[in-house]
């Protein structure tokens, strides 16, 4: 009898939420059948069937949230419920208990980078989910002492080997990951050493913390909604990217007068072909042109290195019913203002739709967010790690300017771009600002 289990349909997916499923028990199942849709942090999307046979039983009912690696559903060769002797054995041995869906107050654990390419965190992800879930009786006789480890947890760097999930906990509490026996692969500190280290008699004090504020109570008009996986991850991130990542924001104001001009161009001689370009569209393309002029801004920092990217993937950032998601669109620079419209467009009612799939919101290097749309003039961006920068564009408002000598009124726009500090200074930002001006205010160069 094979197990289906909760896979990995995402870089940053950690747990999946059952939506539906396709096939009951006692049902036909052919290899690569889809017999379930998973709620991720993107989308929702289908889980197949690995092996043939039949859909013996299902673990998790519709609604429940799995972690990543944890049984789902059994597939068997005979009927539904059938008592054969592997598979009564089977049934007698335990398993791990499907993990309820959170409350609305819980935090998310942490996951790896949203976009942009994080492949060791990723892969220290994956490790973590495959390790085999230690019963309590092993937690409690593991050591949890301040003694050095048997097999060191630290790499030849110095730095504690530890999955990403652990590292959290432990900041979390207070506790000092050298001090952690790790039961890991190469002695790595994985979450279930950190969660026994917190439950022994003898774990180090923690450190003092600010205590979290109590959750708000709800009254009697008050109706309390459990986040959706989309909101649970952009809260950990946001709240990540504001915690870790040091912030500097930079402004500048385009005259877009004649990119309003070179729109409505455009727009008129390209109606029978069914393209309508977008302000959004054109800051895309000049994004991209600039990131040409000012490469350094095109990073991603990686701790004790930045990670230059030869190719120019601009996420798109698109406000959903579930959450924000920010769809990539690949090779801008090397894209006409056209196709850049309709990939744009595509992405964006496919995200609306939750039919996004992994490679369409992974690996991006630069992220433009747009609320113009909505009426605000300027607003501050968080960045998105591990990018450098992500650039926040306001709306287009009628202003009296001076221009050869007199006082006319045009249309301006603001920009700001947030930059991670850790990996960009300040000269750099404004360089790239003044390229990206330069572009958006000569409109014809997208055209280039």
């Amino acid at each position: 009898m094979a197990e289906v289990t909760m896979p990995r349909l995402s870089d940053t997916m950690e747990e999946g939420t059952i939506a539906s499923w396709l096939k009951k028990p006692g049902e036909q199942v052919n290899k690569g059948d889809v017999i379930a849709q998973i709620e991720t942090d993107k989308a929702t999307m289908d889980l197949t069937a690995f092996e043939a046979g039949t859909l013996q039983e299902i673990l998790a009912p519709e609604g429940t949230t799995v972690p990543i690696g944890q049984p789902v559903a059994r597939i068997g060769s005979g009927s539904a419920g059938s008592k054969s002797g592997s598979a009564t054995a089977e049934r007698s041995a335990p398993r791990p208990a499907v993990a309820p869906s959170p409350p609305a107050e819980a935090s998310a654990p942490p996951a790896a980078e949203e976009t942009g390419p994080n492949t060791e965190e990723a892969r220290e992800n994956v490790a973590e989910a495959a390790e085999p879930t230690e019963s309590p009786s092993r937690q409690d006789q593991r050591p949890t002492t301040a003694e050095p480890p048997a097999q060191s947890a630290e790499a030849a760097n110095g730095k504690v080997r530890a999955s990403p999930m652990a590292r959290h906990i432990a900041a979390e509490h207070g506790l000092d990951l050298s001090r952690i026996s790790g039961s890991g692969p190469q002695g790595r500190v994985i979450r279930a050493d950190v969660e026994a280290a917190l439950s022994a008699p003898s774990a180090q004090p923690p450190q003092p913390a600010a205590a979290a504020p109590a959750p708000p109570a709800a009254g009697g008009d008050d109706e309390r909604v459990a986040l959706s996986q989309m909101r649970r991850t952009i809260a950990r991130r946001m709240a990540e990217s504001t915690r870790t990542v040091p912030h500097f924001f930079l402004t500048t104001t385009v005259d877009a007068t004649e990119m309003a001009s070179l729109r409505k161009q455009i727009n008129e001689q390209m109606a029978d072909d069914g393209i309508k370009i977008t302000f959004n569209d054109m800051v895309v393309k000049g994004v991209a042109l600039a990131i040409r002029k000012v490469p350094e801004v095109n990073v991603s920092f990686a701790e004790d290195s930045v990670l230059k990217h030869k190719r120019v993937h601009i996420g798109v950032a698109v406000a959903t019913e579930r959450g924000l998601i920010v769809p990539v669109v690949r090779d801008v620079d090397q894209k006409s203002i056209g196709q850049v419209a309709r990939e744009t467009r595509d992405l964006a009612e496919r995200a609306n739709s939750g039919r996004l799939q992994p490679p369409d919101y992974t690996g991006g290097t630069f992220t433009v967010s747009n609320l113009g749309m909505f009426g605000v003039e300027q607003f501050n961006a968080v960045i998105n790690p591990p990018e450098a920068a992500i650039l926040a564009v306001g709306a287009i408002t009628r202003e009296p300017t001076e221009r050869d000598g007199q006082i006319v009124v045009r249309d301006h726009m603001k920009l700001t771009l947030s930059v991670d500090h850790r990996a960009l200074d300040g000269a750099i930002g404004a360089r790239y600002l003044q390229a990206l001006k330069a572009i958006l205010e000569k409109p014809m160069l997208l055209l280039v």
